[in-house]
This record gives structure tokens, C-alpha cells and sequence, in this order.
């Protein structure tokens, strides 16, 4: 029987190129990572957030949270180049749970209850599957650079909601154990188990249009709340 108790991994940089000071900046009169952070809290299964970090201001922002548990990034760590597993590899070894949940503070929309589910399905089908990570299925006519279809065929059209769907990596969870993330050094496992995320839940805060297009989804999710389509 696994103890169903889980550290959520949240690393944040100070630092942002495409959306400055991204991890803070209010968001529908919030900051950013206030969304994200919020959202744990609420799980029934974590009782961890752990926060990588090398600002400051974020640590202060932060502060409030009972779960949060901030750690300084080392400088090794350091650089836009430097890609996530050494984060996650680096803080495990601070996590009290074998069992983590990755995320991102740039996912605000992100509901309790779809990480509740989500943990939940990992647990379920953890003999088969070593690893969950969230995906969007998409239906659409993609084409490779030289002009040759990915999942469909251009001489017999058909609706694309007919089309076989292909799954985007959307980056809004990712559950493995830490024993899977030293084995197989990635956060994706050996045999992951394919999460479906509805695509307005799974926006990421990557470029400005999206900060705005975020925003824009809350406010229309305020003053709809009984609309189940926002």
C-alpha cells in the first residue's frame, strides 16, 4: 500500500526574457505563482510545495503559503540553459514524499481537482504505468516541413474532429516517483500513462499574447461562472 502523500515540485526563476518578472507579475490581481501555489494547497494528497529559487522577491512573495518550502538554487543551477531534470534531480533530495508532482507556476488555470485526478490515476495505475504527465489531444490537419501530412491523408478529407487525435506535451503536471526519476533521469518515465487536459486548463504563460489571453480567460470565467465552457 503506497502512502498517497505527494511533494509538488514548483521551481521558479527570477528572472524571465519573454514575459519579465513572468512568476510575479499580478495576473488578474494575483500574482502569477499565487494561482499555481493556491491550487496545490487545496490537494487532498499534497502536504508539500517545494519552490526552487533565485530571487528574493519571490521568496517574499511566497512566504505565506504553510506547505512552501523554499530551496536556493545553486549556482550550477543557474542560466536560462539550463534545463529542468538537474532542477528536479537537485530537489528531490529535499522532498519528504517518494512520490512528486511537477509543475509550473506559469499554469494558473490549473483546478484542484484535475491534479487530485490526476494523482489519483497515477496511483491507480501505478503497476503499469512508471510515470503520468498531462497532454492535449490534438485534431488537426499538421503537416511536416517538407509538405508531407503528419496524421492525415490530403486525397481523402475528412471532419478533423474524425482525426486520430495527436497529444501535445502541455507541461501542466508530471508524476513519477523519485526511484523512476534516478533510473531513467526524465520526468516522462519509461511507460507514462497520457493525462487529457482540456486546452483552456492547460495554458501555459510562455509568451505575452498568452499572459494576455490567460487573463482574459479568468476574467470571462468571473463573469460566466455558471457557464461550464469558460
Amino acid at each position: 500500500m503506497h502512502n498517497k502523500k505527494v511533494t509538488a515540485l514548483v521551481p521558479m526563476k527570477g528572472n524571465s526574457e519573454r514575459v519579465p518578472n513572468k512568476n510575479i507579475r499580478l495576473l488578474n490581481g494575483k500574482p502569477v505563482c499565487h494561482w499555481i501555489l493556491e491550487a496545490l494547497s487545496r490537494s487532498k494528497y499534497i502536504d508539500e510545495i517545494i519552490i526552487n529559487t533565485d530571487s528574493d522577491k519571490i521568496k517574499k512573495i511566497v512566504s505565506d503559503f504553510k506547505l512552501v518550502k523554499v530551496i536556493d538554487r545553486p549556482d550550477y543551477l543557474f542560466g536560462d540553459a539550463v534545463s529542468i531534470q538537474p532542477l528536479i534531480a537537485h530537489d528531490i533530495e529535499y522532498a519528504k514524499n517518494e512520490i512528486i508532482l511537477q509543475t509550473h507556476s506559469t499554469n494558473p488555470l490549473l483546478k484542484t481537482e484535475t491534479i487530485d485526478k490526476a494523482i489519483e490515476i497515477y496511483f491507480k495505475n501505478i503497476k503499469e504505468n512508471d510515470a503520468l504527465f498531462s497532454v492535449t489531444p490534438l485534431q488537426q490537419r499538421f503537416y511536416f516541413k517538407n509538405g508531407k501530412p503528419v496524421s492525415h491523408d490530403p486525397d481523402c478529407l475528412i471532419q478533423t474532429q474524425l482525426l486520430e487525435p495527436i497529444y501535445h506535451e502541455n507541461s501542466c503536471m508530471y508524476i513519477f516517483s523519485k526511484e523512476t526519476n534516478r533510473t531513467v533521469k526524465n520526468r516522462l518515465g519509461k511507460k507514462p500513462f497520457f493525462f487529457e487536459m482540456d486546452h483552456l486548463e492547460a495554458a501555459d504563460i510562455d509568451e505575452w499574447h498568452d499572459f494576455l489571453w490567460t487573463e482574459f480567460l479568468m476574467k470571462q470565467k468571473k463573469n460566466n461562472k455558471h457557464d461550464k465552457r469558460v
